[in-house]
């Protein structure tokens, strides 16, 4: 008993400490509220609960299936990396070129239009980028031996996921509530800053699947040379 509640608690730690770095709810709150212009506070918390409820299943499921998917699709780590790292620089770099939305304009937005980006891109990739898929893929490829060690990871990976989607609807919950203790100029500072880190960390995750590749292509066994043509009698 003892010993699978130690090793609970390891695999409750490994996947919280694991992915909630590479979330970052609160770094990606700013980014939430620009995404999110025009739209009243109803819809940004009915919003954020979408989005909390999309990096659950998506997480988990990366945990569980990710690397059975892969495989399925005869993919790699790499390659989902350099391809999410691409999209993810494309988002950074549209945040960080959009103009400066005027300090009090009012809601124009209809909640139906807003919510439609609940999965993509406020989902995937701003909240849970190809970074934290790899990462999940990697964490659920590391299978435990035994039935009860499987269902004991199994819990673990569900309540780590759980933890890291609360922090994510806290965050956006209350990222107007931030926004508004800050003021307008303050708000433009750390949107652009975010916009910034965002373009990084999609450079960063594409290098990454680049060296995985070239690091596939140099330990790849070489292809097996034509044989020799049989001579004619």
């Amino acid at each position: 008993m003892a010993e699978d509640l130690r090793h609970f608690l390891y695999a409750l730690l490994l996947v919280v400490a694991g992915l909630l770095p590479i979330v970052n709810p609160v770094g990606s709150a700013p980014l939430f509220l620009a995404m999110t212009h025009g739209a009243d506070a109803a819809a940004r918390q009915k919003l954020a609960l979408k989005v909390a409820v999309n990096a659950f299943v998506l997480l988990l499921g990366s945990l569980i299936f990710g690397a059975f998917v892969l495989k399925i699709f005869g993919l790699s780590v790499p390659v989902v990396q350099v391809a999410g790292g691409a999209v993810l620089c494309a988002l950074g770099w549209k945040m960080l070129d959009e103009d400066a939305p005027p300090p009090a304009e009012a809601p124009t937005v209809s909640e139906d239009v807003v919510i439609l980006k609940a999965f993509y891109p406020l989902t995937l990739p701003l909240t849970v980028d190809p970074g934290a898929i790899a990462v999940a893929i990697t964490l659920g490829a590391n299978h435990a031996h035994g039935v009860e060690r499987i269902v004991v990871g199994f819990i673990a990976g569900i309540l780590g996921t759980a933890l890291i989607a609360l922090c994510v609807w806290l965050a956006y919950r209350y990222a107007q509530r931030v926004a508004l203790w800050l003021g307008h100029t303050r708000v433009m500072v750390v949107l652009r800053l975010s916009a910034f880190i965002v373009l990084c960390i999609g450079v960063e995750i594409t290098w990454n699947g680049v060296k995985g590749l070239a690091a596939e292509l140099q330990f790849a066994p070489p292809a097996a040379a034509p044989k020799a043509a049989e001579k004619a009698p």
